[in-house]
């Protein structure tokens, strides 16, 4: 059996890793006003902020649409027997559930859909596991079976400067935690139960990273071998000097530095900072 893998744009792999991995990609949208954009192809992460510093309006955001994930099945399925869909966590865009529907609708290609609970470049270590295992023979089910096992160690948390923006596109929960300071704190945040939830009541940004690199410095200070990144919305600089901390400190850590792109960027605003990883061996 000949399985394909398949993503969504919030999982920011850069194209070139991509093409090279054979993952195949589906864009949501972010919308300026009446133009829509797909994110990763017909807008880039630079363009994005700078089109935000631009406009007075915050943009909007979409999943794919059922049309364009049906296509997207239709093609694969010329050329293999079964696809296994990694997409950003169900509680905060309804593509999951629209990738389960189009797969419904697909007869040509067997449709495995997994909820990576996450987002950004955490998803995208799902989607780089799977095409690696397929790349080898695995089957839909030995995939699914290994993103599973991923879940068990796969942490991230992260910041945001501005709260507003999650709050207001309904994408924090839990916000009756901070009733009376929602915006003036910087507080850590993860996901829980597929939703973006607050971790700890922080009230600089400074001391939110700092939090942020403790957590990581707790999980991975054991045996094994992790996979990590960094992950920020327009700070590259301070991005680099976080991975640069844990490079110097940690020898058993592979560090990337990844992006909050136009989906997830509308969401978290500039600024927004991260750290995810996993325990690969």
């Amino acid at each position: 059996m000949k399985t394909a893998i398949l993503t969504d744009s919030t999982a920011y792999i850069p194209r070139d890793i991509r093409q090279a991995s054979q993952i195949h990609m589906v864009p949501l949208n972010v919308i300026f006003g009446y133009e829509s954009y797909q994110e990763e192809v017909d807008i880039t992460t630079e363009d994005f902020y700078d089109m935000v510093k631009e406009n007075q309006e915050l943009p909007k955001t979409s999943q794919p649409s059922l049309g364009l994930m049906t296509e997207k099945l239709e093609e694969l399925a010329r050329d293999y027997d079964a696809v296994v869909a990694i997409h950003l966590s169900s509680g905060i865009s309804g593509t999951y559930e629209g990738m389960i529907a189009a797969g419904n609708m697909v007869e040509d290609i067997n449709v495995h859909v997994f909820d990576s609970e996450i987002s950004c470049l955490m998803q995208g270590f799902y989607a780089l596991e799977a095409a690696e295992l397929a790349s080898n023979g695995g089957t839909p089910e030995q995939i699914i079976n290994r993103l599973q096992e991923m879940r068990s160690s796969m942490h991230a948390y992260f910041m945001a400067d501005d709260l507003s923006h999650l709050h207001r596109g309904g994408r924090l929960n839990g916000a009756q935690a901070f009733v009376g300071s929602l915006l003036q704190v910087k507080p850590v945040l993860h996901f829980v139960d597929t939703k973006i939830v607050p971790f700890e009541k922080i009230r600089t940004r400074k001391k939110a990273l700092k939090r942020i690199l403790t957590l990581f410095e707790e999980d991975i200070n054991r045996e094994g071998t992790f996979q990590a990144s960094v992950i920020h919305a327009n700070r590259p600089q301070e991005a680099q000097q976080i991975k640069q901390a844990i490079e110097e400190q940690f020898d058993h850590v592979e560090v990337t530095i990844s992006y909050f792109g136009p989906v997830i960027g509308t969401h978290l605003g500039e600024g927004a900072m991260g750290i995810g990883w996993y325990k690969k061996s």
